[in-house]
């Protein structure tokens, strides 16, 4: 059974830091892209951040750009997400997501991942 568990989400203040970590089991982690998504309340969930198998290439969404940074271990099955100068709108469900094809490619698009998480919910006050 393949499965995703996120943990690190919290309530921060506007300017600090969290730092999401992903889990992965049931599948070899390192054949797989992987994103970042997240869900405001009453919005779409929308790209934050993917990273290739080997983490030679990296996207961001254009509002994270700069102080978001995605990243992995392989050997330990982790996927992870920075984030810096936290702001009041990046408050959300945050979903880590393996991509639905072996060693395919990085992608902004939720449908072109088939594995999701069940979400960590980062607040930020203001």
């Amino acid at each position: 059974q393949v499965q995703l568990v996120e943990s690190g989400g919290g309530l921060v203040q506007a300017g600090g830091s969290l730092r999401l970590s992903c889990v992965a089991s049931g599948l070899t982690f390192s054949d797989y892209p992987m994103g970042w998504f997240r869900q405001a309340p009453g919005k779409e969930r929308e790209f934050v951040a993917t990273i290739t198998r080997t983490s030679s290439y990296t996207d961001y969404g254009d509002s994270v750009k700069g102080r978001f940074a995605i990243s992995r271990v392989n050997y330990k099955n982790t996927l992870y997400l920075q984030m810096n100068d936290l702001k009041p709108e990046d408050t959300a469900v945050y979903y880590c997501a393996a991509h639905s094809r072996r060693h395919g490619l990085t992608s902004r698009r939720l449908g072109d991942y088939a594995t999701w998480g069940q979400g960590t919910q980062v607040t930020v006050s203001s």
